[in-house]
């Protein structure tokens, strides 16, 4: 049998209840037996159950994370699993469960927000996917409990939110095309009505605006492998095709290089390819692909961090920014064709371009 409270109040003298008050950070003792309490309840090892824990403090000790996408979508989006492991990375240190939903069905995700948080069984959500003039705002509003947000909604939120500028990471991949010498760059973009997918289709093509360039060649698609070859074989087929390729994420763009290749083009001998998430398996594709780096578990562990300090001292926070993404250049980039250096020179563009940089 493990340590009990009765084990920890024998060593420190006290009474349960003051054992209970010290562990749940409760008024009742004193500073100085709550710091004994706690220090014999390290000494014997004592873990508080979860449950009782629940019952004592009035709180479930898990945060929820509710997600609606196709779930083929969601197995190879690269973000979710980094994401996830950095908010376990934090939860699993402070004893507190991540309830993870994926809602598939319609309406499934609004009755997952409603029996997760009528049910007591969350303290908190973190709100990921925005999407414009997402009504799910007024929804987790409604429930009354903490939340935090990934980037900031396009409408009023009262909740803090986590925010990364992914307009800069296009707008370096872009920019770095045009400093090769390319001037039909096409962008293989995510869905319009999420907010992430909105904000790096305007990127690509106001950076394209700014430096004179016709922003014509874009192809929507739903963020999947599959569309990512639709949306590549659709540009490509094109007049005046493509000499580069922006994509909304690493998953269409691998897919997207693979599609080039069985067009009978190379990359990045015709075409050149950038990605955004800088997936694990970026840098170990042949040629290596060129990509924004976003840091998942870096976002993730912060997202933690903040609900659990809008569950303990109140939801009215202020918002916290990771520094922008970078640009990694790799081998799937080089001049256009036209553009090209004599054969010579290849194998010291081909080392210079298989390096990693950072903008």
């Amino acid at each position: 049998m493990g340590v009990t409270i009765a084990d920890v109040a024998r060593a420190a003298g006290v009474s349960k209840g003051a054992v209970s008050y010290a562990l749940n950070n409760r008024p009742g003792v004193s500073e100085a037996t709550r710091s004994r309490i706690l220090a014999h309840a390290r000494e014997l090892g004592f873990k508080p159950n979860a449950q009782a824990r629940s019952l004592s403090s009035s709180r479930a000790f898990a945060i929820g994370l509710v997600i609606a996408r196709d779930p083929a979508l969601l197995g190879s989006d690269p973000f979710f699993p980094g994401f996830i492991a950095g908010l376990e990375t934090v939860l699993a240190d402070e004893d507190v469960t991540l309830v993870l939903t994926v809602a598939t069905r319609p309406g499934a995700e609004e009755r997952a927000y409603r029996r997760l948080a009528d049910g007591g069984r969350v303290d908190g959500f973190v709100l990921s996917d925005l999407r414009c003039a997402d009504n799910r705002i007024a929804l987790l509003r409604e429930t009354g409990l903490p939340v935090v947000t990934l980037n900031r909604p396009d409408t009023d939120s009262p909740f803090p939110a986590v925010l990364v500028d992914d307009t800069a990471g296009v707008r370096n991949a872009v920019e770095h095309l045009i400093g090769l010498g390319h001037r039909r760059i096409g962008h293989v973009a995510g869905p319009q009505d999420l907010i992430h997918g909105r904000s790096r289709f305007r990127a690509w093509r106001d950076t394209m605006t700014e430096h004179g360039l016709d922003a014509d060649l874009v192809a929507f698609t739903d963020f999947g492998a599959g569309s990512g070859v639709a949306g590549t074989e659709e540009l490509l087929a094109r007049t005046d095709p493509p000499t580069a390729l922006v994509y909304a994420n690493d998953v269409m763009a691998i897919a997207g290089m693979s599609a080039i290749a069985a067009g009978g083009r190379s990359v990045p001998g015709d075409v050149s390819v950038v990605g955004y998430d800088d997936a694990p398996i970026a840098g170990h594709l042949n040629p290596g692909l060129t990509t924004v780096a976003t840091s998942p578990v870096h976002w993730g562990e912060l997202t933690a961090r903040v609900l659990l300090r809008a569950i303990e001292h109140g939801p009215h926070l202020p918002d916290v920014t990771m520094a922008p993404p970078a640009l990694v250049v790799r081998g799937s980039t080089a001049p256009p064709p036209a553009r090209r250096r004599p054969a010579s020179s290849t194998t010291t563009r081909h080392r210079s371009a298989s390096s990693t940089v950072r903008e």
